[in-house]
């Protein structure tokens, strides 16, 4: 999966987080997060570990984190990727 265009998933509130990608011509992650002394390194391997996944390898990802668990930072990243490759999102009830 490429980053073609800016897109973005989330929100900032409590226990969430905000996911930015942009095309770049490598693959540049910057971290804000209100826990991000303690949890930084697993924000990061979770990251590094969806954008493998989806076979991302260049691209800018910005991630404004509140606390969020991994299967949040996991859905919004990828709800983000799909959006800036221009794909469309499922509707739930057709995931099923």
């Amino acid at each position: 999966m490429s980053i073609r265009k800016k897109a973005q998933a989330g929100t900032i509130q409590s226990s969430d987080l905000m996911v930015f990608v942009e095309p770049a011509e490598e693959l540049v992650i910057e971290i804000e997060s209100t826990v991000r002394r303690q949890f930084e390194h697993l924000i990061r391997d979770k990251i590094e570990e969806v954008l493998r996944a989806q076979g991302v390898t260049a691209g800018r990802v910005r991630v404004s984190d509140r606390g969020a668990l991994d299967y949040a930072i996991q859905a919004r990243l990828e709800t983000a990727l799909q959006r800036a490759a221009g794909e469309s999102t499922p509707a739930r009830a057709e995931q099923r």
